[in-house]
């Protein structure tokens, strides 16, 4: 307990505000042409960043799956609470195209390990910095963390889904009283549909542009050298 004289300052003293931090993200519109990018080579570190943009997971969240925690049959990927920032189970149902992604990983599976997207160091993930070089490999001005944003954006801009469907994927807080509302209904039912539209629209090869017809939308690339 501070002195009294203490106290009272410190009552004084405006408090420090927090700051939100933006990640910098690719705008919707790029995000099929990158997937096609990432698709063009063949790595545990592509397949890793590919199944976090169809996801719409964090970074932390994609490098550290297990195998366990996936269920081909029922096409769900349950992350426990104490892997989730929330610190609250989170259950993604799987588009098609998120159910391959996972399939190619299995060629990458090591013996006595549960990791989906092992890393270079025996029983250790994939690092942060891995995906972060991939990004920067391809130039794009976007870090890992931005997909999450570039599919918010879509999300609100392309799509007739509810808000807060969308915020409940992202696996955000949307008030005690809403989400109770949305999981006494089909909630995963209509998440899975948002995320089978989402992988479908991210892997398709090309967007349209304000004419309607189709074209690729080309992305600087680089040679890669994952870690």
């Amino acid at each position: 307990t501070l002195p009294l004289p203490l106290a009272a300052m410190d009552k004084s003293l405006p408090k420090a505000k927090t700051k939100t931090v933006h990640h910098t993200a690719l705008p919707y519109a790029e995000v099929p042409a990158f997937l096609t990018y990432l698709r063009s080579g063949d790595s545990i570190g592509r397949l890793a960043l590919t199944a976090l943009i169809l996801t719409a997971t964090r970074s932390g969240e994609i490098r550290s799956a297990s195998w366990d925690e996936i269920d081909f049959e029922n096409k769900l990927w349950t992350i426990p609470a104490e892997r989730m920032k929330a610190g609250r189970e989170h259950v993604i149902p799987l588009s098609s195209q998120m159910c391959h992604v996972f399939k190619l990983a299995q060629g990458y599976r090591e013996a006595r390990s549960q990791l989906v997207f092992p890393g270079q160091r025996a029983g250790k993930p994939l690092s942060d910095m891995t995906l972060t070089k991939i990004c920067r490999d391809a130039r794009i001005a976007a870090v890992p963390h931005g997909f999450r944003s570039s599919f918010r954006d879509w999300v609100a801009e392309e799509t007739q889904f509810d808000g807060d469907i969308a915020e409940m994927a992202l696996a955000h807080t949307i008030g005690n009283k809403v989400e109770a509302a949305y999981r006494r209904g089909n909630l995963l039912e209509k998440r899975r549909i948002l995320m089978e539209a989402w992988g479908a629209y991210c892997c398709q090869e090309k967007c349209r542009d304000e004419g309607n017809e189709s074209s690729p939308i080309e992305l600087a690339r680089s040679p890669e050298a994952e870690p």
